[in-house]
């Protein structure tokens, strides 16, 4: 009887920890994504450096990656080497992976297009847009490719019945000159307001019409240079303050639906945002610039609509939209997909 005392206990012993044992064991469960379609994008990438993002960049599966403007830096009038420069970053590895599985959008911006903080007066502007429609794949046929400049719209449809507007801006094309700051050490200053342009008549005509008809449930407007930020003296919409304002008019006299805004340029990443009378969501320019090369001795500059902090090494920029809970996510991402700053909206 003892013994079967002393058997009992041990039977219970066992049980009672494989009992314990498969309660306390974690069970990892895989991320789940929220996001109904995901946009990659970034700007200044030099073929002639290492680009280690483009392994991260695939691994985020975006269903497309927006160039944000200097694919290259060419800053030629000579059509073959600028043809040369887009077939090299063609034949990048990465890319070309990216590419196979991705679809691929995009402007440029001053050194794709040929000419160094260039704009309308740029002379070889016609050839230059060929050269950047060649290597995007737009078709030969394409009324984009008989248009002054280099915009377009891109509409992309989700399972849930929602969509997404991308509307390319060309800043370049039809840009009016820039007014040198000779009392600072700034290289700009904001030109005399209602002095100038910088997407010229015929593309506010065609924004216009764009966002007034626009049905989408987001309208993302990609600009190779930042809109918000305003006060660093380098290229940037505020140096037509008069242009910005008839940006924020036409969003709230439109009421398009949640308007985005995605830049680059500056070789730092970062947040910007501000309030639209009128419109009840924020304005969000996401900046991610860098792809290649990056500020590193970036000791600050000041930006009153920063959100966050700025990110002055390579990155990438991903921007993950739930259509469902009407969410966005603006993510800065950096080698082996690190992330290194988060923006979330609702709108």
């Amino acid at each position: 009887m003892r013994g079967f005392l002393v058997l009992f206990a041990v039977l219970c012993l066992v049980f009672s920890c494989k009992t314990n044992s498969s309660v306390t064991t974690p069970v990892v469960a895989k991320p789940v994504s929220n996001s109904d379609f995901t946009l990659a994008f970034g700007s200044c990438n030099k073929t002639t450096l290492p680009n280690t993002l483009w392994d991260d960049i695939k691994a985020e599966q975006p269903d497309v990656w927006v160039w944000g403007g200097d694919i290259i830096y060419a800053d030629t009038d000579n059509m073959q080497k600028l043809r040369t420069m887009y077939a090299a970053q063609n034949a990048v590895k990465g890319y070309a992976a990216l590419k196979s599985s991705v679809p691929v959008i995009g402007t440029w911006d001053d050194h794709d297009y040929g000419l160094n903080d260039g704009g309308v007066e740029f002379d070889k502007k016609q050839e230059s847009k060929h050269e950047l429609l060649d290597f995007l794949g737009v078709p030969k046929d394409s009324p984009r490719r008989k248009q002054e400049g280099v915009y377009a719209k891109h509409t992309y449809h989700l399972p849930n019945g929602k969509s997404i507007a991308i509307l390319v801006l060309d800043t370049r094309y039809f840009r009016t000159a820039l007014t040198p700051d000779k009392e600072t050490r700034k290289r700009n200053k904001p030109n005399a307001y209602g002095e100038g342009t910088m997407l010229g008549e015929q593309q506010w005509i065609w924004l216009e019409g764009e966002l007034a008809a626009s049905k989408a449930d987001f309208n993302v407007l990609i600009s190779s240079v930042q809109l918000l930020s305003n006060e660093h003296g380098f290229e940037c919409w505020g140096n037509f303050p008069h242009e910005v304002d008839r940006l924020k008019q036409l969003i709230a006299n439109t009421k398009a639906n949640g308007v985005i805004v995605l830049s680059g340029d500056r070789h730092i990443s970062e947040f910007s945002k501000t309030t639209i009378l009128g419109v009840n969501y924020p304005l969000v320019d996401f900046t991610s610039s860098g792809l290649t090369h990056a500020y590193k001795k970036f000791s600050g500059e000041p930006n009153p609509f920063r959100v966050g902090n700025v990110v002055s090494v390579e990155s990438y920029g991903v921007v993950q939209f739930n259509a469902t809970a009407n969410r966005v996510t603006f993510v800065i991402k950096g080698d082996n997909g690190v992330e290194l700053g988060r923006l979330e909206q609702q709108y």
